[in-house]
């Protein structure tokens, strides 16, 4: 069946707007300082990543200017508005506009960033920009199989589990299994609208804990 679709735009380096964040293509001069210091106290964070931990804020800005010339992967800086610090990391990377395949990665967020509604409108703005901008069919989370946070990450971010490739990659000298997820663009307007409905100001309460979940949210808006 021939489909109706035209391939997806390639992607620019642009900043992408939410609320609470801006995402901001990498800048060493803007950024390093900030994101040294953001994850200085947390060398897990690089765990299941191939990169890190890094020794000195020299060695860090030497690994942030090669990133900072790539444009796949394509690099930003997650920044918080209030405050203007850079907090974490993320990408697009695997970028296919002719299949309309595109893949999010090389996530860390500094204990800062962490289980915070920043954390989660980054992860929106990066989804909406992939759908409603440049219009993929297909968005891809991949991360190692023994990498549990970022697996139920996925879920609750409504990403569809599709399978596990065994020996996948060699990742500092040891085996990575890797685990496959996906969204696609129809099923991205629930999962935009749990988003959104999510991150209201009014689905907190007073300690700032959540009164609805994602999936919650996602269960009872697709049903509208």
């Amino acid at each position: 069946m021939s489909l109706q679709w035209k391939p997806a735009r390639p992607l620019s380096r642009v900043a992408l707007e939410g609320e609470l964040v801006r995402l901001e293509p990498v800048d060493v001069a803007r950024h390093a300082g900030q994101l040294f210091a953001a994850q200085s106290s947390a060398p897990e964070l690089w765990q299941y990543l191939p990169y890190g931990p890094f020794e000195s804020e020299t060695d860090f800005r030497v690994w942030l200017t090669e990133r900072a010339a790539s444009s796949d992967p394509l690099f930003y800086a997650i920044v918080e508005r209030r405050s203007g610090r850079a907090l974490g990391m993320a990408s697009f990377l695997r970028v296919e506009p002719g299949h309309g395949v595109i893949e999010v990665g090389h996530i860390w967020y500094s204990p800062a960033l962490q289980r915070t509604r920043l954390a989660t409108e980054s992860m929106y703005v990066m989804a909406r920009h992939v759908f409603d901008d440049l219009r993929y069919r297909r968005y891809e989370w991949k991360c190692n199989a023994l990498n549990e946070p970022s697996r139920r990450a996925a879920v609750r971010l409504g990403f569809t589990f599709e399978g596990v490739f065994r020996q996948h990659m060699v990742i500092k000298g040891e085996n990575r299994d890797t685990a496959w997820y996906s969204m696609l663009d129809g099923e991205w307007p629930a999962a935009k609208a749990a988003f959104e409905a999510w991150l209201r100001p009014e689905n907190f309460n007073g300690e700032g804990r959540q009164l609805r979940s994602l999936a919650e949210l996602r269960v009872v808006l697709g049903r509208r």
